[in-house]
């Protein structure tokens, strides 16, 4: 191949590589993702159904404490943390505590949900992300991940992975009740 024709290759190959930057861009307004959320700041608002239809918005919970976890039913560290939480929640909701069990149920099987709360008699509110955009708003990478919030609506503590034990849930909880 001689100067002349790789110089038209190359020219091919960037026209190319142009073509397919500008139309693989597409046409919708263009997003940023922020900061994940973290301590020190609000945590972001969402409205969540439960199976029953409930809903259930995290703003109107301002004035309690709220861990909101995030999980599935085919996460073993999930699994492996909700007989703490739930043990937790039943010691520290007369003081305030609540938490919100977000299922990642856009990944999940929505019919394993029941029988895996019941199998474990969960008693906290079990809410159903179907559409994944609480996780998105919360960027979620792993599970579980776990959001401590204070009773003013702020975050005190990020845990991402598990299990949790119930030491670091009783740490967690009490600065969070403070």
């Amino acid at each position: 191949m001689d100067r002349t024709q790789r110089l038209i290759l190359y020219a091919l190959t960037l026209i190319a590589g142009a073509a397919w930057i500008i139309l693989s861009a597409g046409t919708g307004p263009i997003t940023q993702e922020g900061p994940a959320p973290q301590a020190g700041f609000p945590a972001p608002d969402f409205t969540l159904k439960n199976a029953a239809g409930d809903s259930f918005t995290l703003s109107e919970l301002k004035g309690n404490a709220v861990l909101v976890n995030m999980w599935a039913t085919w996460c073993p560290p999930c699994e492996a943390e909700m007989p703490a939480i739930e043990a937790m929640y039943k010691e520290y909701m007369a003081q305030g505590f609540i938490v919100l069990a977000v299922n990642q149920t856009f990944q999940d099987n929505p019919f394993e949900i029941t029988p895996f709360t019941k199998e474990h008699n969960l008693t906290f509110p079990i809410l159903l992300d179907e559409t994944g955009e609480t996780a998105r708003m919360y960027q979620v990478r792993s599970l579980p991940s776990s959001y401590f919030i204070d009773r003013f609506g702020v975050i005190t503590e990020v845990v991402i992975g598990g299990p949790m034990s119930e030491a670091l849930l009783r740490t967690r909880i009490e600065e969070a009740l403070k």
